[in-house]
């Protein structure tokens, strides 16, 4: 119960790549998940509730920087802290 009050609120924009501006430290230490079209999704990249997109990988696929190349899927996207498992 403590543990809830200590989580920072999720933004509208995330990202998990250190180097972009929309990337939030305080929030990669609890456990984020993204629900997309109302399927719970694990590879999702970055997100923007209000206008409604996912950024995934696009398989193996690399840039020539050694990146991921992403795909932008568009639908209803909900994110949310999972709960610890319980002991």
């Amino acid at each position: 119960m403590n543990e809830a009050a200590e989580r920072p609120p999720l933004p509208d924009h995330l990202s998990a790549d250190p180097r972009s501006p929309h990337h939030v430290k305080e929030v990669f230490t609890h456990d984020v998940g993204i629900r997309f079209n109302g399927t719970e999704r694990h590879d999702v990249e970055e997100y923007c509730i209000s206008e409604g997109w996912v950024k995934v990988p696009a398989g193996k696929t690399v840039d020539r920087k050694g990146q991921p190349l992403m795909l932008k899927l568009k639908g209803k996207v909900e994110a949310f802290y999972r709960d610890p498992p319980a002991a």
